[in-house]
């Protein structure tokens, strides 16, 4: 994780680069510590509101490791580890199915790495376990896959569209051989093009296709030729990410042999940084195009199916996580696996993880247990980051009290002329989504930067 530390007033974090960390989930990873004891799922889950649950599979295994990927994944594993992989993902369901108890689904995702790094057989095999162990209509229930295009094959589709999955997203990151040579990520387009092909003639409702800005050499001209080149393709979503250079990844050791000792966004930017003028560019160019921004990530076409699914609102928690490296979220309990970034640190957490039986599996030994003012932070930042934004009577249906009087710091983003809208619902303007990687970690609470300050694998 990319933690700086930067200042702790938000007018004076935004003089800095607006680049300073990725808060997709709060608290993120790099908080997670062994647990003093370990916690039983089967209470923790009783505690939990269980109607509208999200289910989470985790395939850590690619075909190739990105230069900027510092996710939890292996490279071609032994075959013999993945069919290991996949038939205890199923003994974890058989747990989870006992100590949910009562549940509903509202979403389902497996994500990796890269799950269609799986064989047809071995998705087919989830896919059925997901359906017959843990009882998820993947007919009525939003579900998707995550893929790479060199893994994207017909079989592979064909499992997952007959099994309901109803979106893929496919990383593709540039359409420039140049840029995809500066991620250490060889790709070409006739394949991206053929798996693109592929997915829409499976008949999958929504394709997302996921591009990088800030590769070395690339200027706003070839960023939006590469945004074109998506869409040309029609994608019903696309995600624009900021490139983040990480220790411990192939760009992170490139720039350690190039002397760069500090991998600080605050201290890298001062080499120069591009990436505001890049987003903001990629940004009026989808909108131009119809698409509507959804996050400073997101941006959803026009023609994108409607968002008519069973309810499932990330603030709320419910997440239920299966595999190694997969998070799980309660209300008061973050779990998971431990997290590595290098392949031999990955491979003994995948190994602990194959040796798991029943009991370990019922229990959680991972995480970060949320007190009622981290649970208010979370709130805040998992809503404001996000269409529609916070809601501020919704915070005070949840938690009883007002927003602005737990977190004051708020009252910041309308002095700088970051909101936009009613007072009741705080949601970001243009320039606030412009700079939504400085306002989540400026919202983290001391305790949080503290952990993630003291370093380690997932950093």
């Amino acid at each position: 994780m990319n933690q700086s530390d930067a200042p702790g007033t938000l007018a004076q974090r935004l003089r800095l680069t607006p680049y300073q960390a990725y808060s997709y989930s709060y608290p993120h990873k790099a908080a997670y510590r062994a647990l003093p004891q370990p916690e039983s799922l089967e209470r923790l889950w009783a505690e939990q509101d269980r109607s509208a649950l999200f289910a989470y599979i985790h395939v850590p295994f690619c075909e190739m490791r990105c230069g900027f990927c510092n996710l939890f994944a292996m490279a071609r594993p032994q075959p013999e580890m993945v069919d290991r992989y996949v038939a205890q993902v199923l003994r974890q369901m058989r747990v989870l199915d006992r100590v949910l108890g009562e549940r509903r689904f509202a979403r389902f995702a497996i994500g990796g790495g890269t799950p269609t790094y799986l064989s047809a057989a071995q998705l087919q095999t989830l896919l059925d376990g997901a359906r017959d162990i843990l009882g998820i209509d993947l007919h009525a229930t939003p579900a998707g896959i995550e893929a790479s295009p060199e893994t994207v094959t017909p079989a592979r589709l064909a499992v997952c569209r007959s099994m309901g999955v109803d979106r893929v997203s496919l990383g593709i990151q540039s359409f420039a051989a140049g840029e995809m040579r500066a991620l250490a990520r060889p790709q070409q387009n006739s394949v991206v093009q053929q798996a693109i092909a592929r997915i829409r003639a499976a008949g999958f409702p929504t394709l997302n296709l996921d591009l990088i800005y800030g590769i070395a050499g690339q200027s706003v001209a070839s960023l939006l030729a590469s945004i074109d080149s998506a869409l040309a393709f029609a994608p019903e979503e696309l995600y624009l990410y900021p490139l983040y250079v990480r220790p411990h990844t192939g760009l992170g050791k490139l720039a350690s042999r190039k002397g760069v000792t500090s991998f600080d966004p605050v201290m890298l930017a001062q080499a120069g940084d591009s990436r505001l003028d890049l987003y903001q560019a990629a940004r009026d160019h989808l909108l131009a195009h119809g698409y509507q921004q959804v996050s400073m990530r997101m941006f959803r076409a026009p023609h994108a199916p409607a968002q008519d699914g069973p309810s499932y609102c990330c603030q709320n928690d419910g997440m239920v996580g299966m595999g190694a490296g997969a998070r799980a979220y309660t209300q008061r309990l973050h779990y998971s696996t431990d997290y590595a970034v290098g392949r031999s640190g990955t491979a003994d957490i995948i190994e602990a993880y194959l040796a798991l039986g029943e009991d370990g599996f019922a229990q959680a030994h991972h995480g970060f247990a949320l007190g009622p003012e981290e649970q208010r932070r979370r709130y805040v930042i998992q809503s404001l980051l996000t269409e529609p934004g916070l809601d501020r009577a919704a915070y005070r249906a949840r938690f009883g009290s007002d927003c602005l009087r737990d977190l004051p710091q708020l009252l910041e983003l309308d002095q700088l002329g970051l909101l936009e809208g009613e007072s009741d619902l705080m949601r970001l303007n243009q320039r606030g989504y412009a700079y939504a990687d400085t306002i989540g970690p400026w919202l983290a609470s001391d305790a949080v930067r503290a952990l993630m300050a003291e370093g380690g694998p997932a950093c």
